[in-house]
């Protein structure tokens, strides 16, 4: 089975992530790079909405074990390609909404604030950044994304605590647009960004570079900070 599963329903390009946590490694970021090319390449009126596969998991960041094992070889520039994925999610020339049914943790909370809209499921799987607490600082453009999306204080206090929001907090503290029951989450992600699909392509992401330029610029140059030798 393919660990990316990529359909069109109408308008909405749904992009399906099916490796269990859906931890990134190198196979995951290749197929989630390959699917984002093949709705790139597609004309027409488009928006994107990502899920996981399993009800209890989005995505869970960075598969460490592969990192500190067969993969430690190219962690640095494997890192790069995740902060590029992650720019890429940003500035997609298209409205995208994360449909998020578990949790989202790390990187894979990170991917779902790459998004332009967020919904939640209410009752099952948190959010939360829990680097402070894995010894791993954030690289510049993981900062910068995720202080574009969250008031200061919100901000301040999840990057420093590590802690765990469950959807209605999420959605209380506006991490997440809506909080949902478990059957709504994709049908709501839909809603969110279906009257936008026609919106023009260009115009769509000339608008995200204004409006995300210092967060789109650090991710795309790959900036690894001083957490690099985490991983090396």
């Amino acid at each position: 089975m393919d660990i990316i599963d990529l359909k069109k329903e109408g308008d909405i390009f749904i992009l399906t992530m099916r490796s269990g946590e859906n931890r990134f490694n190198r196979t995951f970021v290749d197929a989630m790079n390959e699917a984002l090319d093949s709705i790139e390449i597609s004309t027409g009126p488009a928006a994107l909405v990502t899920i996981g596969g399993e009800d209890k998991f989005y995505s869970n960041g960075l598969d460490l074990a592969w990192l500190t094992g067969n993969g430690q070889a190219e962690a640095p520039q494997f890192i790069k390609a995740v902060l590029k994925l992650l720019g890429r999610i940003m500035g997609f020339p298209m409205p995208t909404a994360a449909a998020i049914n578990g949790h989202a943790f790390a990187a894979g909370a990170m991917l779902a604030l790459a998004h332009d809209f967020r919904i939640m499921r209410s009752d099952r799987g948190f959010f939360c950044l829990p680097e402070v607490d894995i010894n791993i600082p954030f690289a510049p453009g993981m900062t910068a994304l995720i202080k574009s999306r969250l008031t200061p204080d919100v901000f301040r206090d999840l990057l420093l605590t590590g802690a765990r929001k469950g959807g209605v907090e999420a959605k209380g503290m506006g991490i997440v647009d809506e909080a949902v029951s478990a059957e709504q989450v994709l049908p709501r992600a839909v809603a969110c960004v279906a009257p936008l699909a026609h919106k023009n392509r260009q115009t769509y992401a000339a608008i995200k570079r204004g409006m995300y330029a210092q967060a789109l610029g650090l991710l795309e140059e790959g900036d690894l900070g001083p957490g690099t030798a985490v991983f090396s």
